[in-house]
């Protein structure tokens, strides 16, 4: 069974290690999408309406396109793509699996070696599972922040090239070419969208779709409130973008009272398991009976939960929304 597992989990290391080494660059991948923009160009005279659609939902094919097939059947596969375009990567289903799975059998592997408890190197093992999601989680929360911290000074530009005489098309291609990196890029693709026939209305509810961004969701519902009833625009900007400074400068307070509790519930997480891991490779004698022994392995699980419990309390009682 060891043997067995060591394959699998050898096998699935080198298919993620031989889709990370013959991935894309990030030059690949905008010459890419240029020439899928140049395509729908020349085919604007049939239907500009669907050309504007496809140009959401072109799905480059990834390093594994039977897997990716057979995987979309599946409910979960649109969460996962969801979850990879809202961190901005280009993972697909079926390396993304792979990569979970090799990761989820090399943590078990490796914590069985060391700890040969069942239980124990289960959730070792899932936790590794995990661990890819936990990545994306990471990377579109500080893709996030760093779009939140930018959008005030955005929506701050787009009112002045209203002022200034520019129609909301023309700001937001203004917006596009001299906003911050994570904001221009957004907004560029709205730009695009509207370019071959894509309804305003349509184009900045995708993108916030794209954008988990409660402050984004709020301007765009400002904007198409006002596209509908009228009113000034450039004022309801202004105000808007008040608003999101208030709510970023809240919450960067909010942080600073509540750090010392984060970093209390991290210590207190991961002190147990750095000084287990420790003793057991300065002196392995010393925890022999615990990790040896069934009443240890019984103490292994019920301090493996109260950990988990009190990290999930912990954090739940930090985490103030604003």
């Amino acid at each position: 069974m060891l043997l067995v597992l060591v394959f699998l989990g050898m096998l699935l290391t080198s298919f993620a290690l031989a889709a990370w080494l013959t991935r894309q660059t990030h030059w690949e991948k905008a010459v890419q999408r240029r020439v899928g923009d140049i395509h729908l160009a020349r085919q604007a005279d049939k239907t500009r309406q669907r050309d504007a659609e496809r140009i959401l939902k072109l799905d480059e094919p990834g390093k594994f396109p039977w897997l990716d097939k057979l995987l979309n059947r599946f409910q979960f596969s649109a969460d996962l793509k969801t979850l990879a375009t809202q961190a901005g990567c280009g993972w697909k289903i079926g390396a993304f699996v792979i990569y979970s799975g090799g990761a989820g059998i090399l943590a078990f592997l490796a914590a069985y070696v060391f700890f040969p408890a069942i239980l124990l190197d289960g959730i070792v093992g899932v936790a590794g599972l995990m661990a890819p999601t936990m990545f994306l989680k990471n990377r579109r929360t500080r893709r996030l922040v760093a779009f939140n911290n930018g959008l005030p000074d955005a929506i701050d530009l787009m009112a002045r090239a209203l002022r200034a005489g520019h129609s909301l098309s023309s700001a937001i291609e203004v917006l596009s070419e001299q906003s911050g990196a994570g904001v221009a890029t957004e907004f560029n693709v709205v730009f695009r969208q509207q370019n071959f026939g894509l309804p305003l209305r349509d184009a900045l509810l995708q993108m916030a779709d794209r954008v988990p961004s409660k402050d984004l969701r709020f301007l765009v519902t400002a904007m198409l409130v006002q596209k509908e009833t009228g009113g000034n625009l450039t004022e309801i900007l202004d105000r808007t973008s008040h608003v999101i400074r208030e709510r970023i400068r809240i919450g960067g307070e909010i942080r600073v009272h509540t750090a010392q509790g984060r970093l209390t519930g991290t210590i207190l997480s991961l002190l147990p398991v750095l000084m287990l891991v420790l003793t057991s490779l300065i002196n392995p004698e010393y925890a022999r009976i615990l990790l040896h022994d069934p009443v240890g392995h019984k103490l292994l699980y019920v301090g493996a939960g109260l950990i988990l419990a009190g990290t999930f309390f912990i954090r739940r009682i930090v985490d103030i929304q604003v």
